[in-house]
């Protein structure tokens, strides 16, 4: 039987923390949204290269999660909300179980029992 590889990613609008649940000291990938532009956009020109900078980082993210069968969404902002709107509609992504839920900010230890929490039956 195949096991099955399960991730948690906290996500904000300005950085992704990439945690998989496995029973050894977990690792984190962190991936940063460049948006040095994206508070200040008001020419075409600036708010096209904003959209540009989002979608490279959830492009980021989504290269990072190819591989994995289930992926708890996390975090204090709607980003997560929009990732998984674009993760919907890529056909990569249709038989991954991915789940969100609303947190606070966390620091790292919580972001761990969280996961903990959520992958343990």
């Amino acid at each position: 039987m195949k096991k099955t590889k399960q991730l948690g990613i906290w996500m904000d609008h300005s950085l992704a923390y990439l945690m998989e649940f496995t029973t050894k000291p977990f690792e984190i990938q962190t991936i940063i949204h460049e948006f040095h532009l994206e508070d200040k956009a008001t020419s075409k020109l600036e708010k096209k290269t904003s959209i540009k900078n989002v979608y490279g980082y959830y492009n980021r993210i989504a290269e990072a999660i190819i591989n994995y069968d289930k992926i708890i969404l996390f975090g204090p902002s709607n980003t997560k909300v929009d990732f998984f709107d674009i993760l919907s509609e890529d056909e990569r992504f249709v038989k991954m179980k991915i789940e969100i839920k609303e947190t606070d900010t966390m620091n790292v230890n919580q972001q761990h029992a969280f996961i903990n929490e959520y992958f343990v039956p």
